[in-house]
């Protein structure tokens, strides 16, 4: 049974953002959320950890992002999302030098 084209997004951009927001921005989110961890925390244990929690991670942020009502709002909140993890994990290390 066909999906009800009411419920379809009409735009081919909003489609564009929601399907690269998904693939990439998830990706971005995922990554970088376990970098921020890893800066914290003993990279062995992230590394082996992240094998399996990223994808789950990436595949709940896919998911995510075909919910959304606008593409772009969802790429917003994904890059804001990727740059306070980045910026967790650059300070990471200056304020746990344990870390190893």
């Amino acid at each position: 049974m066909p999906a009800n084209p009411k419920y379809l997004t009409q735009s081919k951009w909003q489609r564009f953002a929601k399907i690269t927001a998904a693939i990439l921005g998830g990706y971005l989110v995922s990554i970088s959320f376990h970098l921020a961890v890893g800066s914290w925390f003993n990279k062995a244990n992230t590394i082996i950890t992240m094998a399996f929690s990223a994808f789950i991670l990436w595949v709940a942020l896919m998911i995510l992002a075909f919910l959304a009502k606008n593409g772009w709002k969802i790429w917003l909140v994904y890059l804001t999302l990727s740059l306070l993890f980045l910026a967790v994990s650059y300070i990471g290390p200056n304020y746990n030098p344990a870390v190893k």
